[in-house]
């Protein structure tokens, strides 16, 4: 793999100075083998990572997106980890151009431990600066047959807290209750028990009213 940016050269130098073969292979092993893995457990990793997030070390925004990319493909799980905190600290300077480079990071080696964050804390937070450029991402995202953009799509408000879009959150759901997806069923449930914090009579109408899976309505209520 070709490094272009030298701020990915480092960091990836800095990583690998702390690798740690045995615990690579636990690591690997509970994520079923999906990702190699440094073996840097995360105390560690965010503690190397703070150098790195420095205001005055971050590369220019316009460096942001080679970045991330050469970061994705890494293949030690924790050089993502890295780069979705990385995107993180630019939430104030992202553009709506960067929902593209948001899914990228979803679809490009998808799992729950990238996918989640880069959903509510990035995509999350994105849509709320950008509503015009999010609605288009979110309809085309729910109509692309790949659930974890759909999941994204379903979990994207989670810290909206009781600033929900209602109507939005609940026609997601309508459309996706009847899939067999246990990430689709799991994120349906865990958006209507959040939002239940807030507004749990609207949520509790919402599961007597619809036809959802076992698991789904057992998240939505866990705490109702």
């Amino acid at each position: 793999m070709i490094i272009k940016n030298e701020y990915t050269s480092v960091l990836i130098e800095s990583l690998k100075r702390e690798a740690n073969p045995e615990r690579a292979k636990s690591m690997k092993a509970y994520m079923r083998n999906q990702f190699e893995f440094y073996g840097i457990p995360a105390p560690k990793r965010k503690e190397l990572a703070k150098f790195f997030f420095l205001r005055e070390n971050r590369p220019a925004i316009n460096e942001l997106e080679l970045v991330i990319n050469e970061l994705w493909n890494v293949p030690q799980r924790e050089v993502q980890f890295i780069a979705m905190e990385l995107v993180d600290k630019y939430k104030k300077d992202l553009t709506k151009e960067h929902f593209n480079l948001l899914e990228m990071m979803i679809i490009e080696k998808s799992w729950w431990d990238t996918v989640d964050y880069i959903a509510a804390s990035l995509v999350g937070n994105l849509y709320l600066r950008f509503p015009e450029e999010g609605r288009k991402y979110i309809a085309k995202w729910r109509e692309s047959g790949n659930f974890w953009l759909v999941r994204t799509c379903i979990i994207f408000q989670l810290k909206y807290k009781d600033e929900v879009d209602e109507e939005l959150l609940f026609s997601l759901i309508r459309e996706n209750s009847s899939d067999n997806e246990f990430f689709i069923r799991k994120a349906i449930g865990w958006s209507l028990r959040q939002y239940g914090k807030f507004k749990p009579e609207r949520v509790e109408w919402f599961v007597d009213n619809h036809e959802l899976s076992g698991l789904s309505r057992r998240e939505a209520l866990k705490h109702l």
